[in-house]
C-alpha cells in the first residue's frame, strides 16, 4: 500500500504516526466531565460496531471452527494467565534499585489482567491472521479474567479478592456477544457488500484503536497519574515493560511456531497471547486498590500505549508478507470468496 501525500517522504507508517497524534491530542486536550461520558459512550458504539461487523463478515462455519480451536484458546490463557505472572513475579528482584515497590504492584497487576479484545482483533485482521479464532480467544480470556484476576490479586498481592460482578459480565455480553451474533444473523443481507469492500472493516479497525487509545490517555491525564512518579521511574518502568513486551512477543511468536500452529493462528497468539486489557484492569483496579488505585494502574496504561505502539507495526509487517505474496493472495481470495453468500 503507497503512502499519501507527505507520508511517502516520511520514514514513518501513517497509522504509527496517526497513534503518535492521538497521544498527542489526548495529552494537550483530555476529554473531561460529560465530555469524557459521552466519548466512552463513542468508544464502546465503535466496539460493538466492529464485533458487528466481524460477526457480519465471518461465515458461521468459521465462527464455529474458532470456538472449537481449543489449543490455540488454552495457548492463549496459558499466555496470559501464568507466563505473564511468573514474569511480573520475577520482576521483584528489581525493586527498589530500579522500581519502587507501589510500581511493581501495578506491574504484577499489569501481568493478571485479561487480553485486550478489541485491539487484537484488530491487528490480527490488519495481520491476515485467524480472526475468528482471536475473536473467541479474547473473548475467553476476558469472561475468564472477570473471575481469576481478582482471585490472583488476591493470591499475589494480598488484596481482597474481589472485582468480580454479574455486571462487568452483562458488560461484555452485551458489548461483545450480542453485536457479533446481530452481525452473523444480518450476515445474509451485508455480508457480500463487506466481502466486496474490505476497505470499510479496515477503517473501522484503526479508528476504533485510535478512540480507546484517545479515551485511555485522557483519562490517566485527568486522573494525573502521570505526575506521581519522577521522571527517572517512569523511563525505568518504561525500559522494563518494553522487555515484558519483547519477551511475550517472542514467547508467543516462536513457541506457537514450535508447537505446530499454522501462519493465520501464530497471529492470533501472538496478538491475543501478549497483550493486555486496560477496559478490563481499570475497573478491577477501583475495586481491588481503592484509593490507591490510580498509581497502581500506572504501568497498565504505559503498557497499553507500548503494546498498540509496537503490534500496529508487527501487524503492517505481517500484513506486507501476505500481500507480497501473490499466492497466498489469491488463495484467500478464492475461500472469501467460496464463503460469500452469493457463491
Amino acid at each position: 500500500m503507497r503512502r499519501p501525500g507527505l507520508f511517502r517522504a516520511l520514514p514513518i507508517d501513517p497509522y504509527i504516526a496517526a497513534l503518535l497524534g492521538t497521544v498527542l491530542v489526548a495529552v494537550m486536550l483530555p476529554v473531561r466531565g460529560s465530555a469524557a461520558d459521552a466519548m466512552d459512550g463513542v468508544t464502546k458504539g465503535a466496539v460493538a460496531l466492529l464485533f458487528f461487523l466481524y460477526g457480519a463478515r465471518l461465515s458461521t462455519r468459521e465462527a464455529v471452527a474458532g470456538m472449537r480451536h481449543w489449543r490455540l484458546h488454552l495457548t492463549v490463557l496459558a499466555c496470559t494467565f501464568l507466563v505473564f505472572p511468573v514474569l511480573g513475579l520475577a520482576a521483584r528482584v528489581l525493586v527498589p534499585q530500579v522500581l519502587t515497590p507501589q510500581l511493581h504492584t501495578g506491574l504484577l497487576f499489569l501481568c493478571l489482567v485479561p487480553s485486550t479484545v478489541q485491539s487484537s482483533i484488530a491487528f490480527t485482521s490488519i495481520a491476515r491472521g485467524n480472526v475468528a479464532a482471536a475473536i473467541c480467544a479474547g473473548s475467553f480470556s476476558s469472561l475468564v479474567g472477570i473471575v481469576v484476576t481478582p482471585l490472583l490479586a488476591a493470591l499475589l498481592l494480598g488484596g481482597s479478592g474481589g472485582g468480580f460482578s454479574l455486571d462487568s459480565l452483562l458488560a461484555i455480553v452485551l458489548q461483545l456477544l450480542v453485536p457479533f451474533l446481530a452481525g452473523q444473523l444480518a450476515r445474509p443481507w451485508v455480508g457480500g457488500f463487506l466481502t466486496r469492500h474490505r476497505k470499510v472493516l479496515g477503517r473501522v479497525d484503526r479508528g476504533s484503536v485510535l478512540l480507546v487509545v484517545y479515551t485511555a490517555f485522557s483519562a490517566g491525564m485527568v486522573r494525573g497519574i502521570w505526575h506521581q512518579v519522577t521522571p527517572w521511574r517512569l523511563l525505568a518502568l518504561l525500559g522494563v515493560e518494553t522487555v515484558l513486551l519483547t519477551v511475550m512477543l517472542t514467547l508467543t511468536g516462536y513457541g506457537s511456531r514450535r508447537m505446530g500452529f499454522g501462519r493465520e493462528d501464530r497471529i492470533a497468539i501472538t496478538f491475543a497471547g501478549s497483550k493486555k486489557s486496560l477496559a478490563a484492569g481499570l475497573p478491577m483496579a477501583t475495586v481491588l486498590f481503592g484509593a490507591e488505585a490510580s498509581l497502581a494502574v500506572l504501568p497498565l496504561m504505559l503498557f497499553h500505549q507500548l503494546q498498540l505502539m509496537v503490534c500496529a507495526v508487527l501487524a503492517k509487517r505481517y500484513a506486507r508478507e501476505v500481500e507480497g505474496t501473490p499466492s497466498a493472495g489469491r488463495l484467500r481470495i478464492a475461500r472469501e470468496a467460496a464463503n460469500s453468500p452469493s457463491a
